[in-house]
């Protein structure tokens, strides 16, 4: 239903998301989208977060997001564990769903897609709300993190069909 979503997507998505570690289709998806046209907005948690290796395995694929014009920001007051995604003003996903392989492969998920310009437009506002305490990483700021993060991301990025 994501890669679906993502892949008809004609105007935005504001994805906030507990664990973000696209597989390389997803990522492909997401680039083609913002190659369309799409605005890609993405929250995850920031330095509040249940597991550092989903953090470092996150990072490791931002760079062709970035790239491409995406906003990736971290979460920063509190530990950031939502899951929603809303597509083009219209379709809300929400639920258990982490946007990881193993939500998508493995873990018995329960996700509610609604389709509803009122919904999404009460969902916009939080994300928006979520986003303006959020810290925006840019690309030159991610090409330009230290040689131990970059590492511990390669590392990390090895587990990414785990986690």
């Amino acid at each position: 239903m994501y890669l679906l979503a993502v892949t008809a997507a004609s105007r935005s998505i504001d994805l906030s998301a507990a664990y973000f570690v696209p597989d390389a289709l997803t990522l492909q998806a997401l680039v083609e989208a913002m190659q369309r046209g799409v605005k890609l907005r993405i929250v995850v948690p920031g330095e509040h977060i249940d597991s550092e290796t989903v953090r470092r395995a996150s990072r490791a694929t931002w760079g062709p997001l970035l790239a491409a014009g995406a906003v990736i920001a971290e979460y920063g007051p509190t530990m950031y564990h939502c899951k929603v995604m809303i597509v083009d003003g219209m379709l809300v996903s929400v639920g258990s769903t982490n946007f990881d392989n193993r939500s998508f492969r493995l873990n018995d998920e329960a996700t509610l897609n609604v389709v509803d310009k009122a919904f999404a437009s009460e969902q916009t506002a939080t994300f928006e709300a979520d986003l303006a305490k959020s810290h925006r990483v840019t690309h030159a700021q991610w090409l330009g993190r230290p040689i131990h993060e970059r590492l511990s991301e390669t590392l990390a990025s090895m587990l990414g069909t785990q986690l």
